[in-house]
């Protein structure tokens, strides 16, 4: 009966040092890196807003932490604060650090959509990250979203 018990104890020991082994390959071959996103958002001609309702106004931006390679969303509503038609535009500036555009890029679906006066439209931002971010750990961004006649 010992004799039997021996190759399934065995089975087993070498059952957990290969798990074990594999668990320890797979964190050594895995990296992440957190990119937390803060940004100012400057309105030109344009009310940028939280809600659908267009009552919390949005002064900064925040979508918590992205990995390489990775995508994050932020959505606001837009309002035509003004009485005639403007076009909506969308730059990313002061980087901080300044070659941060590097790595990251900062798109949304609006871009010269027209938008008319007293109209409100829902946007989604999208931070994109490059696979390989280099040193790249934390970073600000001045978000400027205009309105132009």
């Amino acid at each position: 009966m010992q004799i039997k018990k021996t190759p399934a104890l065995s089975v087993i020991a070498l059952t957990i040092t290969a798990l074990a082994l594999t668990l320890t390959t797979a964190a050594l071959l895995s990296t992440n890196q957190t990119v937390p996103l803060n940004g100012t958002i400057n309105a030109i001609n344009l009310g940028v807003y939280s809600d659908s309702g267009c009552t919390q106004t949005v002064t900064s931006l925040s979508v918590g932490s992205l990995n390489p390679g990775g995508t994050a969303t932020q959505t606001v509503y837009i309002k035509n604060t003004g009485n005639i038609a403007e076009t909506l535009t969308m730059n990313a500036g002061n980087w901080s650090p300044t070659n941060a555009n590097t790595s990251l890029t900062l798109t949304w679906n609006r871009q010269n959509t027209v938008l008319n006066a007293g109209a409100s439209i829902q946007a989604t931002l999208t931070l994109t990250a490059a696979a390989n971010t280099g040193t790249l750990t934390t970073f600000s961004c001045d978000v400027t979203l205009t309105g132009t006649q």
